[in-house]
């Protein structure tokens, strides 16, 4: 087995002092650009590679993120972790992604995990299961590490936050409906008490009622969100009296699940439009395409960075809570387009 070549090997080898070189290393002041090149070059012949252990248990850092998502498979949570990972990159901290796959137990796991391997933060979005229980995530205020919270928040947690007006994006969804000539909308969400689809729903009363439409407690279907559940709520809706003519979806995998339930009962869009939320990769590859809120996932990593090193200058992390705001957008497809849309196209 091949030595490891250490900051003793390197001082060796030019002959100069193991501090010098420890300082050369971390470009620490009054280091001349001249001795940093040569024991960098130096390092690099040798194939040295910081001990990040023995450095972790010097200065109380591994420089490392914890964060915490319900899927990676979710393009939308797989892109905030890009962002996050691209973000950090500059400030010399890596990451530890775990899922909870939608379950509180797994998510208390993944916490604890995190938390044994002393890494310096968390970022988290909550599970659908994490709905009035929360305490484990105290844990992390009470080690004084940073945590933040993004997309799926809880206001009990007085940490600082990184979401995106849900209740605007709501409204957005119903008023682009509208918009295109719908007259009546249904909605598919989840059950579980999460602020941020509870927001959604409101948001798409609002604009229903702006524009003088009925809200029918029938066409509010409360379920799960995945592609069976869209299937199972395109179901429900068809056994009503007066069906819909246009369907929202919690998220886009139950948009799909919907606008597949559709198209075997002769009525996809444009006979029953389809609005989606993430705007996920296979979107604009469905057939017809499909309709959907962008979320913007990757200013929402930039912003969970930025609150990050701000909260590490403090003495106290939790000083200052701010909680940043992000837009949603419409991204207008085939699924929301009327006949008369479908035809000019």
């Amino acid at each position: 087995m091949k030595k490891l070549t250490t900051i003793y090997d390197i001082a060796s080898a030019l002959g100069i002092t193991v501090s010098t070189v420890s300082r050369a290393l971390r470009d620490f002041p009054g280091t001349s650009e001249s001795t940093r090149k040569t024991v960098i070059d130096m390092a690099a012949k040798l194939d040295y590679r910081p001990n990040k252990l023995a450095s972790a248990l010097k200065s109380g850092k591994t420089f490392i993120i914890g964060i915490i998502v319900p899927s990676i498979e979710a393009h939308f949570f797989a892109s905030i972790i890009h962002s996050i990972e691209d973000e950090l990159k500059e400030s010399g901290y890596s990451i530890i992604v775990c899922q909870s796959s939608e379950s509180r137990a797994k998510e208390v796991k993944g916490l604890n995990t995190l938390l044994e391997t002393q890494v310096d933060g968390i970022m988290a979005s909550l599970a659908l299961e994490t709905t009035d229980d929360v305490s484990h995530f105290q844990e992390v205020i009470n080690q004084n590490k940073p945590l933040i919270l993004f997309d799926r928040v809880h206001d009990s947690l007085k940490v600082p936050t990184v979401t995106i007006n849900d209740f605007r994006a709501g409204f957005l969804a119903a008023s682009h409906l509208i918009e295109r000539g719908y007259k009546r909308i249904a909605f598919v969400t989840t059950s579980h008490k999460i602020k941020i689809f509870g927001e959604r729903l409101e948001g798409y009363k609002q604009a229903l009622r702006m524009n003088n439409m009925a809200i029918y407690h029938e066409d509010i279907i409360l379920g799960g969100l995945s592609i069976k559940d869209g299937r199972f709520g395109v179901s429900k809706l068809l056994r009503n009296e007066n069906r819909p003519d246009a369907i929202i979806a919690g998220d886009d995998f139950t948009a799909l699940g919907v606008a597949r339930k559709l198209r075997e009962s002769g009525l996809e869009p444009p006979v029953i439009g389809v609005m989606g939320f993430a705007n996920e990769v296979f979107s604009s590859y469905v057939s017809p395409s499909l309709s959907t809120v962008d979320q913007h996932p990757d200013l929402i990593g930039k912003e969970c960075v930025r609150l990050f090193l701000d909260m590490i200058k403090q003495t106290n992390p939790y000083d200052k809570l701010p909680q940043i705001i992000v837009e949603p957008t419409i991204v207008d497809r085939q699924s929301t387009r009327s006949y008369l849309e479908q035809k000019v196209v």
